[in-house]
């Protein structure tokens, strides 16, 4: 696989973990172009790194995807790697029928109904790509559910499954397909989550994330499972109702 020279699309690239991958993809002498939907933010972006390349682009809009598949074949010719990075995660009471239904149905628009209609839209220009990589940028919650962030959890769970259907269809396309399953990163998405012990659990920053995501990518795995992902993925098969208790002893949001 060619780890530079590729013309490389992150969806959510504005800040965390998008914007730490969009800055190693950089490094390692890739054209980067990011996508968001705070144009602020992107511009800020772009004025502390120039060689990134900016889109103000909302992913569950149709119209908006289909001028950046124009915009970006114009100006580039094309991409070689999609990453599916942009995501929400609110924290649900199930047993609140207060809650905002619409604003459940936009976590699910995003997290799972978006990284489909970019593929769906960017697979000719992947096809053309004589390096194409599609990397879906899921979680270790895919593997067990946090019971705070239900919807959440369901999405990233939907994620994983389809990530694993699409890629032998994909192979004969010669389109790599690659999955990040983060564990607790220090980004805004995991605020006010209330967790018991949450001293044992500690972030990492998104730059660490960025940099254990290189050293596997580069070896061509096809999942990348750091720190407390790997260790959710392994209790889910080994033991899976003991780390569900011990993941949501506290099930419900305290805000």
């Amino acid at each position: 696989m060619n780890n530079s020279k590729q013309k490389v699309l992150i969806t959510g690239g504005g800040s965390g973990i998008g914007l730490a991958l969009a800055q190693k993809f950089l490094q390692h002498g890739n054209t980067v172009i990011i996508t968001g939907r705070n144009l602020s933010k992107l511009e800020k972006v772009k004025a502390e790194t120039p060689d990134l390349h900016i889109y103000q682009s909302d992913v569950t809009k149709e119209e908006d995807v289909k001028k950046l598949i124009d915009q970006v074949q114009e100006e580039f010719g094309g991409i070689d790697v999609l990453v599916n990075n942009a995501g929400i995660m609110n924290l649900v009471d199930a047993g609140n029928e207060r809650n905002d239904l619409q604003k459940q149905f936009q976590e699910i628009e995003i997290n799972y109904h978006a990284p489909i209609r970019m593929l769906h839209h960017f697979l000719p220009q992947l096809k053309k790509s004589k390096h194409a990589v599609l990397i879906n940028v899921s979680s270790g919650l895919a593997y067990v559910p946090f019971a705070q962030a239900p919807v959440y959890s369901g999405t990233k769970s939907a994620l994983h499954f389809w990530t694993l259907g699409i890629r032998p269809q994909l192979k004969p396309h010669n389109i790599k397909v690659v999955e990040l399953f983060p564990p607790v990163v220090d980004t805004p998405i995991f605020d006010g989550i209330a967790m018991e012990e949450n001293k044992n659990i500690n972030p990492i920053s998104p730059e660490t994330l960025a940099d254990l995501f290189w050293k596997d990518f580069i070896k061509d795995k096809e999942e990348i499972t750091p720190g407390m992902s790997f260790q959710l993925k392994l209790m889910s098969r080994l033991a899976p109702k003991f780390i569900f208790k011990q993941l949501n002893k506290l099930p419900v949001p305290q805000k």
